[in-house]
């Protein structure tokens, strides 16, 4: 008889890798390479184990980020074979599952990597390859790291002169509305500060549970850290015949609800929108400001993508410049953090984790509890800070690199809003797939009709039926989508989320072979 361990960790491959086209998993390189060693360690008499499924920590097993989920495993798994030779119906695996731009083929800011390069090795500041202005700039970020290195800690809020130089970019953003360095965190991205927000929010028990108000469709890092946190997850929905817009009167339906079993104390905005793609108002901003206000709500501000519009019309407003223009009666009591990254926009310097936090009326007591918290993870990556000064703090008029950084900056966003406007006109023309304009950020988040053969074949294999579609379009074509269900849908519809990084002539492939892939699919399971 089989060890039962080695049942279970079978077992568990099985959910991670389930494949629709129904072959056995249990000849994979992964399951066998896992089957052999639980059957060794049992051989071997390994005692039973403090750490399992049973005995770890319940809310990590609640934790889903479908962005690198079985869709994603199963791609580096393809791959693989295509390297070793295996035949298949296409040549490559177009992933389109994540928000990575320079994995998708875009070239770095030639400033921004002038400017790390020099600070990591400090001997270039020889070479007079290297602009003046790049070298001034690594030159100050230098002196202001221990010992003039960026091998060394910093402050565990972030190197000084680069927090002041993130005040002085909100500051010109918001038309001149202070920004004092002293609410400024810098962070590993903005996911880091996120959920280092999270963890001051969250506490309570039962009926006291902090609650949090996220959209849905969301970004799959909030219902994750909630679920780690084992916080109240409450969905609001965003509305998709009206371009994925917020409502107020959404917002107060999930709210009440929420109020029947928890206490709702965060409200949490992405704009522009992640993965729809919707860049709001300013009206909607101020409606949301006063809702938050009348409603005694935290704001967190998810605002990585304010360089990433595109629809003609639209046009971001930052929450804080709208707080302040709303006057004294918000901008003295909404309290607020606002979140910004290195890793979108125009930058996509995704692997430098660089990104920073702005707090807002928080209660200088509270404050000095954040300081310590952020303390404890010692300091956010000095090369992320290094990239991040370099956002804030760009070449201007007159500086020796200043019109090829324009330059690259310009290419790389017009392309992006070509991009956007290519994937909303190709897939609306695919009978059975609905496009949203893509307003903002790099997604398109399309609503895709399923026959009821096919999800009734999902719902007997345990998958939604848009991991049942994905999973199909990735074993035949190659390419690598997100389902919708991986970020939250309404009931009865079925989406997937693909980025619109790839370069234009890949782009135009990957669209076309999926809007043949659909049709294909919906004769076959009609």
């Amino acid at each position: 008889m089989e060890d039962p361990y080695v049942s279970m960790l079978l077992q568990q491959v099985r959910v991670c890798l389930q494949y629709t086209d129904n072959r056995s998993l249990s000849g994979t390189p992964l399951a066998e390479r896992d089957g052999n060693l639980a059957r060794k360690m049992s051989q071997n008499g390994t005692p039973n184990r403090v750490l399992t499924l049973d005995s770890m920590n319940p809310c990590i097993k609640k934790v889903e980020y479908a962005v690198r989920g079985p869709i994603v495993i199963r791609a580096v798994e393809l791959e693989k074979e295509l390297a070793q030779g295996v035949k298949k119906p296409f040549t490559e695996v177009i992933k389109a599952n994540i928000g990575d731009a320079h994995a998708m083929g875009q070239k770095p800011i030639t400033f921004l990597r002038q400017v790390s390069a020099l600070c990591m090795y400090p001997e270039l500041l020889n070479d007079n390859k290297f602009p003046e202005d790049a070298k001034q700039k690594a030159v100050r970020i230098l002196q202001a790291c221990g010992g003039q290195s960026i091998g060394a800690y910093s402050a565990s809020q972030g190197i000084e002169i680069i927090r002041q130089d993130v005040a002085k970019y909100i500051e010109r953003r918001d038309g001149g509305i202070p920004s004092s360095s002293d609410n400024i965190y810098l962070s590993t991205g903005a996911s880091d500060s996120i959920v280092t927000m999270l963890k001051l929010l969250v506490s309570g028990e039962g009926a006291s549970r902090t609650g949090v108000l996220i959209p849905i469709p969301q970004y799959p890092l909030y219902s994750a850290a909630l679920s780690e946190l084992g916080a109240v997850q409450v969905n609001y929905y965003l509305d998709e015949e009206n371009c994925w817009a917020l409502d107020i009167k959404e917002l107060r339906r999930a709210l009440e609800d929420a109020r029947k079993h928890c206490n709702p104390k965060v409200l949490c905005i992405i704009n522009p929108g992640n993965p729809t793609g919707q860049v709001q108002s300013r009206k909607c901003i101020e409606d949301v400001i006063r809702f938050a206000a009348e409603e005694n709500l935290f704001l967190m501000a998810d605002e990585v993508y304010q360089d990433n519009v595109y629809a003609k019309g639209c046009a971001f407003h930052s929450f804080k410049k709208v707080l302040f223009e709303m006057g004294p009666k918000y901008s003295d009591t909404v309290e607020m953090a606002s979140f910004h990254s290195t890793s979108k926009g125009f930058m996509g310097e995704c692997g430098f984790r660089g990104g920073y936090m702005e707090v807002v009326n928080m209660d200088p007591a509270v404050k000095s509890q954040l300081t310590k918290l952020v303390s404890v993870r010692l300091c956010p990556p000095v090369t992320g800070q290094t990239v991040l000064d370099v956002v804030m703090n760009p070449p201007q008029p007159g500086d020796p690199s200043y019109k090829q950084f324009i330059a690259e900056k310009q290419a790389v966003l017009r392309a992006l809003a070509e991009k956007a406007h290519l994937t909303e006109e190709t897939l609306n023309q695919a009978p059975g797939i609905r496009c949203n304009p893509v307003q903002g950020a790099m997604y398109s988040f399309p609503r895709i009709h399923i026959p009821e053969r096919a999800i009734r074949l999902a719902e007997e294999e345990g998958q939604a039926p848009d991991m049942f579609f994905c999973m199909k379009l990735l074993e035949e074509t190659g390419i690598c989508v997100v389902p919708g269900s991986g970020f939250g849908q309404r009931e009865g519809t079925h989406h997937f989320r693909m980025t619109i990084l790839p370069p234009t002539d890949k782009l135009k492939i990957l669209l076309e072979r999926l809007k043949d892939f659909h049709q294909k699919f919906t004769k076959e399971y009609s």
